[in-house]
């Protein structure tokens, strides 16, 4: 799989434009604030029908405008898809594929699947659990269209929940038979999510481990915990645990909302005991622990997006990820720098070869492509 063109029109800082791609590797050049990641959030637009730098779909218009629209073109076991993304304002976003409009949004994630490296990424080791729970359910719900709509459902569900926690607090009563409804639903869809969720971390655990090896300096002792409270108790019992304080918050305090993922570097939080550089190697491991995991449960490549990656990375990392993108490991490859000439050095020296573009103030222009280290051989 691979995209073969991107058309971009008032989204974000593009007025309009229009790439071809290589279904190698493709290099995007500028300097900061040019808009050469836009392009990358437009692929990831195709991808998860959302942004991946701001999930607010009408700050993505181009100021002073009323619309954008993206449309990309993709290559999967030869046959040519055309998606399209667009967004009026006022209006809801409409995605269609081959000119057909998809009833629920749901129905496109995992067809085209990116993972993206990115500077950003830090924030899954520095914020909430909540980012480290949407991140892994954005990978199960690529492959198990029955747990997107299973997280749905339990957020529409513990809406009303909240709802009605609110109405009777306000009211002054409390309601068993109301809260007994919500709870039922509650229970029967957190139990189906819990376990997908204990299965799919018993898989990607081991991979992201030897991703780790692969990329970090040294060999530590990483891994991921789950944290739950279905751990070590039933969802019915953790609700009436936790229904006198629910009374109170006039909110859910127990659930699979409330999970975490525990980020462990030698038995210890990676955020607080954890270098910058092992920090590094364990948000990379995770992406790439993120894209082999993909790759095999949907049975294709998917497209890996490095966002600015070689001006955060030091050399030895950065040569270790070029190892990967030199091997069969990945597909299509988009690239972003500000540095031309070390885009260069670093392709020339591990023998790639690809498209690059110049990017400035939304436009791209394509520059010679990068060649090969041309190697003498004597007679």
């Amino acid at each position: 799989m691979h995209l073969k063109s991107l058309q971009l029109i008032n989204f974000k800082n593009y007025e309009e434009a229009e790439i071809l791609l290589n279904e190698g590797i493709n290099c995007f050049i500028g300097v900061n604030g040019s808009g050469k990641t836009n392009i990358l959030d437009a692929v990831h637009y195709l991808s998860m029908c959302k942004s991946y730098l701001n999930t607010v779909d009408r700050q993505n218009i181009r100021f002073d405008q009323q619309f954008f629209s993206i449309i990309g073109v993709f290559d999967k076991a030869e046959k040519e898809y055309a998606i399209h993304c667009a967004l009026k304002t006022g209006t809801k976003k409409v995605f269609k594929q081959n000119k057909k409009e998809y009833e629920k949004l749901s129905e496109h994630i995992g067809l085209f699947p990116t993972v993206i490296i990115s500077p950003y990424d830090k924030d899954l080791i520095s914020e909430g659990s909540e980012l480290r729970r949407k991140w892994m359910d954005g990978i199960i719900s690529q492959s198990d269209r029955e747990y997107l709509a299973d997280i749905q459902r339990y957020n529409k569900i513990l809406m009303q929940r909240n709802a009605l926690l609110k109405h009777m607090y306000e009211n002054g009563f409390f309601e068993r038979e109301s809260i007994d409804v919500w709870n039922e639903q509650l229970i029967s869809t957190g139990n189906r999510i819990h376990q997908k969720r204990m299965a799919f971390l018993h898989d990607f655990i081991p991979v992201f481990q030897q991703q780790y090896n692969h990329i970090g300096v040294d060999t530590d002792e990483v891994t991921l915990e789950y944290r739950s409270q279905l751990n070590d108790a039933s969802f019915e019992d953790v609700l009436k645990q936790h229904e006198r304080k629910d009374a109170v918050t006039q909110y859910t305090n127990a659930g699979i909302h409330k999970d975490d993922l525990l980020f462990l570097i030698k038995g210890h939080p990676v955020k607080k005991f954890g270098s910058q550089g092992q920090q590094k190697s364990f948000i990379i491991a995770l992406r790439l622990a993120q894209y082999d995991w993909l790759k095999h449960n949907l049975e294709l490549k998917p497209i890996l997006l490095l966002d600015d990656i070689f001006d955060k990375l030091d050399r030895n990392r950065v040569q270790r990820l070029m190892d990967l993108v030199s091997s069969d490991f990945f597909g299509q490859v988009l690239v972003t720098d500000t540095d031309e000439e070390r885009i260069r050095q670093t392709f020339s020296e591990n023998n790639l070869k690809g498209k690059m573009y110049r990017i400035d103030q939304g436009t791209v222009e394509l520059l010679p492509e990068l060649a090969p280290k041309l190697v003498s051989i004597g007679v």
